[in-house]
């Protein structure tokens, strides 16, 4: 009967020992469940993060390009806006200065027969003037055979004449001067066989 209980006891042993570890393996079973469906969330809120992230990014990329192209847009308005008015300041210095050019050119125009040194120092007021307006970037324009343009001349008188072309400038009455596309004051000028 000892051997019976022994065997019995050994038996429940052995089954509480199968129970415990089929209990343990269910155990770790239901464990890997629960760690996976609890890492599921996990990853897909890190997904989620992730998106929310690079949206965020794309987001503030598109802010950044748009300010350099905003800043790059200023700066060249701002650069534009300062050589117009350098040009507006200068055209209006210079327009005061016109006359005394003009001046100075018909004098030379009329002393053919004047002394040669009085000439000689008229001249070189002359060249000091047209080197002054070389500095500022003054062009003079309006010569003898230039073609007709309304947007630089003014033509006063009209002829017709066989030496000339058509819509050619026969004679300059005073010379117009810009500074780079605005002009300071239109050439006065007589236009040949204008239709």
């Amino acid at each position: 009967m000892a051997k019976k209980k022994k065997q019995a006891e050994e038996e429940i042993k052995n089954s509480k020992a199968k129970e415990a570890s089929e209990q343990e393996t269910e155990a770790e079973a239901n464990t890997e469940v629960n760690e996976a469906k609890a890492e599921e969330p996990k990853a897909d809120a890190s997904e989620e993060k992730i998106k929310k992230l690079e949206e965020e990014l794309t987001e503030q990329k598109d802010k950044y390009m748009r300010l350099a192209a905003e800043y790059e847009n200023y700066r060249k308005r701002t650069s534009n806006e300062k050589l117009m008015i350098y040009d507006d300041a200068t055209a209006k210095a210079v327009t005061e200065l016109l006359p005394v050019a003009d001046s100075v050119r018909m004098a030379i125009e009329n002393m053919s027969d004047a002394n040669p040194e009085v000439l000689k120092g008229i001249e070189l007021i002359s060249n000091q003037l047209s080197k002054s307006f070389e500095k500022l970037k003054i062009e003079e324009y309006g010569k003898i055979g230039d073609k007709f343009d309304p947007n630089l001349h003014n033509a006063i008188s009209k002829i017709d004449s066989d030496d000339l072309g058509e819509n050619e400038i026969s004679q300059v009455f005073q010379k117009g001067y810009k500074i780079g596309d605005k002009i300071i004051r239109h050439a006065m000028v007589q236009v040949a066989n204008c239709g």
